[in-house]
């Protein structure tokens, strides 16, 4: 097959993974906001799309993490790149039509991590790289729900002896920056994780002889998650934002808040974590500053399993996909 060619086709499928990326994960960013109609649907698809895009132009380090710090570029092929983000294609899409806001960081290091296996085995993984991801669970998980706990609760004390109707006009005014602050953490973590890719991929390739992001792969990353983003995400919505709690302007402020600002400290230090994990985990922590049962746990668990398949679902699948295009190409 002419290396040219096979470029052309991975990078075209990193494209398609990206684009999956802003349908799928980035409606988390404006989920909160349109469910509490402080914007409508299509305000608020503008407003994200536009602050992912800029979210995603900044900074290169989660990038050079997925890009050199998951497996070792040299040791692979274009072959199990592209196999990679076919499986993060077809999963995310499956579960998007279910509804399950599905983490992209999650597939996309569990189908490299698969991909590589498949061609190289336990030699080809970065464990250097292993560990920011494991640090990146941690943050999202428990940082994101204690994060929404800790603002939420600062809410109350603030806003305690105000009249609910001057808290409700200033919460829907916070939420519209929130929402975008939101958004913008989006793009500085998950739209670089398809950046290191596509670098990743031209190392590969033989297009450069050392790790390097050009300008053109941010722009293009960029534009593709924003346009993808556009398409809208409302099942996903919906799913977060209106099923699994009954959300108020205060308290998606807050968990927007709380989410975007362990984004924003993940990015700086390069740890790629899921943004679809951290803001979920805000939305439950700020839920259960009122009451547990504020939080409607059946839909909780229902995407929490869908965030724990994604794991050996994608690995499997890439695995696969890498074995039967290397027996075709001979």
């Amino acid at each position: 097959m002419d290396i040219s060619f096979l470029l052309l086709v991975t990078i075209f499928l990193i494209i398609a993974a990206e684009f999956v990326n802003g349908w799928t994960d980035a409606p988390n960013a404006i989920a909160t906001v349109v469910a509490t109609r402080v914007m409508s649907p299509r305000i608020a698809v503008v407003w994200a799309t536009v602050l992912n895009f800029c979210g995603t132009l900044v900074g290169v380090e989660v990038a050079k993490t997925i890009g050199k710090g998951i497996i070792v570029p040299e040791s692979v092929t274009l072959i199990a790149i592209a196999a990679a983000m076919l499986s993060i294609v077809l999963w995310s899409s499956f579960a998007a039509r279910l509804g399950l806001p599905t983490s992209e960081s999650h597939a996309l290091i569990a189908g490299l991590t698969g991909a590589g296996f498949a061609q190289g085995g336990l030699s080809v993984l970065e464990w250097a790289g292993w560990k920011k991801v494991l640090i990146g669970l941690g943050f999202s998980t428990f940082l994101g729900f204690i994060s929404g706990i800790i603002i939420m609760t600062i809410g109350y004390l603030i806003f305690r002896n105000f009249a609910l109707a001057k808290v409700t006009r200033t919460s829907k005014s916070l939420q519209i920056f929130s929402s975008g602050f939101m958004a913008f953490s989006h793009g500085t973590n998950d739209g670089q994780k398809f950046i290191g890719v596509m670098a990743m991929a031209l190392l590969v390739s033989g297009v450069y002889t050392e790790f390097n992001v050009p300008l053109w792969t941010k722009i293009l990353a960029a534009a593709t998650m924003g346009i993808g983003t556009a398409f809208g995400g409302w099942r996903i919505i919906r799913t977060m934002g209106v099923h699994m709690v009954n959300i108020k302007p205060a308290q998606g402020f807050a968990a927007e808040f709380a989410a975007a600002s362990v984004i924003q400290v993940a990015s700086h230090f390069g740890i790629p974590l899921s943004t679809t994990h951290t803001i979920n985990t805000s939305i439950m922590g700020v839920a259960a500053t009122k009451r547990m049962s504020a939080v409607r746990w059946p839909v909780a668990f229902k995407i929490i399993k869908a965030w724990i398949i994604t794991f050996p679902v994608c690995g499997i699948i890439a695995f696969a996909i890498t074995k039967i295009l290397l027996l075709i190409s001979g």
